[in-house]
């Protein structure tokens, strides 16, 4: 169970800084939301922020910022960055648009 939260604290620790598109609540179309995973009280919470139509984003992937890791032998989490990091990196991903999957991928050395 995931706990929702009305606000996020700039040096709180995060755990993920998601950007996607979903339908509105009120079925006006789709917009895109900024979603903030920080730890309260030991426990993830999630925080949404809408940021207008998804139109606006055209040409703009979208995107999820990993804030730390999951040890998989002990299942604790390592929190590495905080919520200020985590959107100053949307912010640069924003700008930047769209990303080419062969490269990220490394597709492209496969034909060299």
């Amino acid at each position: 169970m995931l706990v929702g939260t009305n606000y996020v604290l700039k040096g709180e620790p995060c755990l993920g800084l998601y950007e996607l598109n979903y339908q509105a609540p009120d079925n006006s179309g789709f917009h895109r939301y900024q979603i903030i995973l920080v730890i309260r009280d030991d426990h993830p919470a999630e925080y949404r922020k809408d940021l207008g139509p998804s139109k606006k984003f055209k040409g703009i992937d979208q995107f999820r910022i990993p804030g730390g890791v999951i040890d998989e032998q002990t299942s604790k989490i390592y929190i590495e960055h905080t919520v200020t990091e985590l959107q100053d990196i949307a912010n640069h991903m924003r700008v930047k648009g769209r990303w080419d999957k062969r490269e990220l991928s490394g597709a492209n050395k496969i034909r060299e």
